[in-house]
């Protein structure tokens, strides 16, 4: 009993290094402000053509199969030869039995595989299991990891079995990217994502992501802003940079340039590239091409 006690703590000082009482309206006030006072400067090819770099193409569905990923890679594939002049998306997302059907289909250069695994989108599993998944989707090819951080588990106040869980699975990843998910729709206030996002980072995140896109609200500026402070703040207390991923219901040209708004004005041009920063989407990528070539476009 005293064990644990012990443990707990070590989360709790983690946490009480940071100011995690937030006004959810103050964050409001400050993200509207950010997107009237900031976001049309950023409106430009230039940054357009940075975001469509960042995209992480993305086809969850139930309906994917063996061909419908092929089909979705090779378009991939054929977009360095269509359009020389813009750099292609930063990875190709799937389930992870997919994983080595984009491997054996993609063959340009500078394109990851990322897969989403470990129980995804709820969690709730056995962590043997998402281990065991998360294994076979690297085996098959994967280079990037997106897992759901345990949200059952934070509300429990279960620190160190949700910080587990990440630790687990980001050895089983060793070097390649570990992104975990907030599913912030479900964490709701300002101050659970930001608790979320210190926890996930301590625990060997390389990226925090904001939403599976399985359950609303999906990402929202609001949610973004607290992700960014919190990366922020974790760098300057330990010199690690962490990226940040939003995902989920960003359906227009002007809710990406929100986000890269908040990125650039929050943690700097260090962090305004596809190392540090993705988007997981699919339809924005024809929105971003468009505008882009100045042009209706429905490419994938």
């Amino acid at each position: 009993m005293e064990e644990n006690t012990v443990t707990r703590s070590k989360y709790d000082d983690a946490l009480a290094k940071y100011n995690t009482k937030i006004s959810d309206e103050e964050i409001a006030k400050k993200v509207d402000n950010l997107i009237q006072t900031k976001v049309e400067a950023n409106n430009t090819k230039k940054v357009k053509e940075l975001l469509f770099h960042c995209i992480d193409l993305t086809t969850l569905k139930c309906e994917d199969n063996d061909k419908s990923v092929m089909k979705f890679t090779e378009k991939v594939n054929k977009f360095d030869n269509d359009y020389p002049h813009i750099k292609n998306v930063a990875s190709i997302c799937v389930y992870p039995n997919f994983s080595d059907v984009v491997k054996n289909t993609l063959d340009v250069e500078n394109v990851d595989i990322t897969c989403v695994a470990g129980s995804f989108p709820s969690s709730q599993t056995f962590i043997e299991i998402k281990i065991a998944e998360v294994g076979l989707a690297l085996h098959g090819g994967a280079d990037e990891i997106d897992i759901v951080l345990p949200v059952g588990k934070f509300f429990a106040k279960d620190y160190e079995g949700l910080s587990d869980d990440i630790s687990e699975i980001k050895e089983v990843c060793k070097e390649h990217i570990l992104k975990v998910i907030l599913e912030t729709g479900a964490l709701k206030t300002a101050s659970n994502i930001k608790k979320a996002s210190i926890l996930a980072m301590y625990a060997g995140a390389d990226f925090i992501k904001t939403s599976t896109g399985k359950q609303q609200p999906a990402a929202t500026p609001e949610a973004a802003y607290v992700m960014c402070q919190a990366i922020k703040e974790y760098f300057e207390k330990t010199g690690r940079k962490i990226g940040f991923k939003p995902a989920g219901g960003i359906n227009t040209v002007h809710d990406a340039l929100v986000y890269y708004t908040i990125v650039k004005e929050i943690l700097g041009e260090d962090w305004l590239n596809n190392e540090l920063f993705r988007l997981g989407t699919s339809r924005l990528a024809n929105l971003l091409l468009s505008e882009i070539e100045g042009e209706e476009i429905k490419y994938f």
